[in-house]
Order: C-alpha cells, then sequence, then structure tokens
C-alpha cells in the first residue's frame, strides 16, 4: 500500500465522530478545525496542499494547493503523527448533523468523488485532488455539484453527510434523479449530468429548484437526506429580524414582540 494503514472506530449515531488509531510513525491528514481530541506524543503539522506531493517539489505543493482553492477548501490541511512508542488515537468530529462514512479506496478502484465540502480526514498519502465534469451544463446548474472533489489512492478515507446517508447501487443503464445538494459522493465509473425538471409551474412553484443530477450506472452512490445548504436556508428563514426571540416561546414574550416592547 503506499497510503499509511489505519484503523478507526465511529462513535455516536446523528452526531458522529471519528476515533484513528496510529501506530508508530503513522499519519493521518484532516481538514482545518475538525480535530475533537488527541492523545499525548501525537504531533500537529500545517501543511501546505493536502501532502500527497511532498516528493513533487515546490511545484507539486502550488498545485496541490490550487486544486483545493478552486474547490473553496483552505490551502492547507493539517497532519497528525504518532511520535510516540506505543497506540495513539486521534478524533475527528463531523462540523453538522449526519453521518461520518468510512470509506476504503483499495476497494472502490482507487478514487471516490464527492461533495467539495464532505472531506473530513484520510490516512496520509491520499491525494484530494478536484472532479471537473465534462459537460457544461453541469457547471452552469449544477451549483454544488460541478466541481466536486477527487479523493485518489488505496487507503482510508473520512467522509461526513447531512442527515441519513442511503447508499444505492446502480446496474449499468439504470439512472437515478437526485436533487443536486442531495448527492454526497459517487464512485469513478458513474455518469453524471444535470437535468430541467420541465414544465413551467413545476419550476415556478415545486420549490426543488430548475434542476437536479441525473446519474446512470454501473456504479455507487451516496445520498444525504439533509443538505447543509438546506437546513442553513431554513434556519435562516426562521430567524426573527431583530435580535432574536426575546420571550424564547412564551406568551409574554410574544406579546412583547407584538407591541415591539424592550424587555430590560
Amino acid at each position: 500500500m503506499n497510503n499509511h494503514e489505519i484503523d478507526f472506530k465511529l462513535y455516536g449515531d446523528d452526531m458522529q465522530f471519528v476515533e484513528v488509531e496510529l501506530d508508530p510513525d503513522e499519519t493521518v491528514i484532516a481538514e482545518a478545525g475538525s480535530l475533537m481530541m488527541m492523545e499525548e506524543n501525537i504531533k500537529m503539522e500545517t501543511l501546505f496542499g493536502d501532502g500527497s506531493s511532498e516528493k513533487g517539489g515546490l511545484m507539486g505543493k502550488l498545485l496541490g494547493a490550487g486544486k483545493r482553492v478552486i474547490t473553496g477548501e483552505s490551502l492547507f490541511m493539517t497532519t497528525f503523527t504518532n511520535e510516540g512508542q506505543g497506540k495513539k488515537h486521534v478524533s475527528f468530529a463531523s462540523p453538522y448533523p449526519g453521518k461520518i462514512i468510512p470509506m476504503d479506496l483499495s476497494e472502490l478502484d482507487g478514487k471516490l468523488i464527492c461533495q467539495k465540502d464532505a472531506f473530513l480526514a484520510a490516512a496520509k498519502g491520499v491525494s484530494i485532488g478536484i472532479e471537473f465534469q465534462k459537460k457544461m451544463g453541469v457547471g452552469f446548474f449544477g451549483g454544488e455539484g460541478f466541481i466536486m472533489q477527487k479523493l485518489e489512492g488505496d487507503g482510508m478515507t473520512f467522509i461526513h453527510a447531512g442527515g441519513t446517508m442511503h447508499k444505492k447501487e446502480l446496474v449499468p443503464g439504470e439512472k437515478l434523479r437526485v436533487d443536486t445538494g442531495c448527492l454526497v459522493a459517487m464512485t469513478g465509473n458513474i455518469d453524471y449530468n444535470i437535468e430541467y425538471i420541465g414544465g413551467i409551474k413545476t419550476a415556478m412553484f415545486g420549490g426543488e429548484g430548475l434542476f437536479f443530477a441525473t446519474l446512470t450506472g454501473p456504479g455507487t452512490v451516496w445520498i444525504q437526506s439533509l443538505p447543509f445548504s438546506r437546513l442553513a436556508s431554513r434556519i435562516f428563514a426562521a430567524a426573527p429580524e431583530r435580535g432574536g426571540n426575546k420571550g424564547e416561546g412564551s406568551v409574554a414574550g410574544g406579546l412583547f414582540d407584538i407591541l415591539g416592547g424592550d424587555r430590560k
């Protein structure tokens, strides 16, 4: 294997975190801000890019960092290396309610395509790049789906999804239509395109947007029930216009809101 071989354990149900077990000199890479806790003798280091192009010199590092900028991610990633004598543990938490999905890239032909903000952590050696869709319609109307992350290697990687995650196997020629934000990941042999919903009334009042993703097998796709963008938009829509709900649901508080009064 070219990647470090790591063990792991998942904790929780809807607010999960993953605990990675590192043997001496083993390393895991993670997105900045995903660390939950780590034991002593684990060295934390910030890398330019994803750390998979160390032998490529400065140009390789610049290319790796440039790929991450295009996907909207940070220029830097963080590595965690066990510099002690025995096994050590480091844990990473999902940034919002949902599931953490462990993926063994050696069982997925060495490649996984996922939403740009889905990656959480991986064994050192996994390359995190970008996957451009071939058809321009995906670029103009695909929203989150145009520029996706491409994870390559033969080690473990961890991605996260909002709400409940559903794995679906597509046979050759089988098509699945999905809301663009609900697509979490897919194997590299899936054909991905954008399709117009059709019908003026449906497009204007259906509440589902004008386009959805069309996935054609063979291959495997992972779907999330609650994209973070959908959750954030509902929270924003429900937020009070001025300083929050002062009454916290009480009758008196509601009266103050109606009258526009201030409570000291």
